[in-house]
């Protein structure tokens, strides 16, 4: 079976309700949608969440090496050489991993629709549901409160709380979560790399009878020291985010026993092939993981939902990303109840609507 063409799209989607995390407030995200077709009129897609901060690449660059090294590489070619095709594509300057986590994506949906089966059964089909925490940006505390009792009430029972920006702010929204709340609930916290070393440590001392379960990338990915320091002298788990974007530097986090967990995001790692090995690393270091998300589309949570099924040590996911974006086309890929994942029996990354 071989690519006959490739066609993609470039979706702007709204942020219903804008967010803030300790670098950055998000209004949109833009997400590329590939469809690989073959000869025989297959079709595989595949997404792109091109994000600056965390990607490294802008939206025109993703669409300009789709235009170029993407199609000149795949037209014509066997459909399921994608080995061979990501190891070509990591050659080309300045082609940045969600370009190569897209075109990864639409070989393997292609792959899974060929074989009728839905993605993670081909993947290795460990589990068949999971449960996603749902974030709370950084909001002034009655709002903090407000969204917690929502999305409680929906369903959720992992909450993640993004904070970083002020310090003594964030000790005060999470005993009164705690307060408010009770103890019927798992309570994450990312900083996303707003503390110093001194004041995570802090962070943790002040609020352990909150019990938080889970330290997100306390501390600047530039300065791994403080991440370990952090990870060595709270007693919870610390989990490395930002900080991977590699399988280099996974392995030298996971080596140096700087950290407890690891965030895998195939957008930010570069597709499903190379968080396979990101996620081995961690295993044989014995870390626990999560798969995470940047701002994608469903098609984009479809793809990490099936990923993080697919592996027995994969135990958390934070796949909450299509939530909040209006007029998301690829919404009924899965379904979700009371904070619970739960994949398509179509094959591939689920059934596309028509029309796209």
């Amino acid at each position: 079976m071989k690519i006959h063409s490739l066609e993609y799209e470039l979706l702007e989607l709204r942020l219903a309700e804008p967010y803030a995390i300790a670098y950055e407030t998000v209004h949109s995200s833009a997400n590329i949608i590939l469809k690989v077709i073959t000869r025989e009129g297959q079709v595989g897609y595949g997404c792109a969440c091109p994000d600056w901060h965390v990607t490294g690449e802008r939206p025109h660059e993703v669409l300009r090496h789709l235009e170029g090294p993407v199609t000149d590489l795949l037209t014509g070619e066997p459909a399921f050489r994608r080995r061979y095709y990501h190891e070509q594509l990591k050659t080309h300057s300045g082609l940045g991993p969600s370009a190569l986590a897209m075109v990864d994506m639409a070989l393997l949906d292609l792959m899974a629709r060929k074989a009728g089966v839905p993605l993670y059964q081909l993947l290795g089909g460990y589990r068949n549901r999971m449960a996603t925490s749902i974030t709370i940006g950084i909001l002034p505390l009655d709002q903090t409160l407000d969204h917690a009792e929502r999305f409680l009430k929906q369903g959720f029972r992992i909450l993640k709380l993004k904070g970083g920006a002020h310090l003594e702010e964030d000790i005060e929204k999470v005993h009164r979560l705690r307060e408010r709340f009770g103890p019927g609930f798992d309570l994450w916290f990312d900083a996303n790399q707003g503390y110093t070393a001194e004041q995570a440590i802090r962070f943790i001392s002040m609020t352990r009878e909150a019990r938080i379960e889970i330290l997100e990338q306390p501390t600047p990915t530039a300065d791994p020291e403080s991440l370990g320091k952090v990870s060595r002298e709270v007693p919870i788990p610390v989990m490395a985010d930002e900080s991977i974007k590699s399988l280099a530097d996974a392995f030298h986090l996971t080596s140096g026993e700087m950290i407890d967990m690891v965030n895998i995001k195939i957008q930010k790692v570069g597709g499903i092939q190379e968080a396979g090995h990101i996620n081995s690393v961690a295993r044989a270091g014995g870390l626990e993981v999560m798969v995470g998300c940047l701002d994608e589309c469903g098609l984009g949570i479809s793809a990490g939902l099936h990923f993080a099924l697919s592996r027995p040590n994969i135990q958390y996911a934070d796949l909450d990303g299509h939530l909040d974006l209006v007029d998301d086309p690829f919404g009924q890929l899965f379904s979700l109840k009371d904070g619970v994942l739960i994949p398509s029996d179509s094959p591939g990354l689920g059934p596309i609507p028509t029309g796209i």
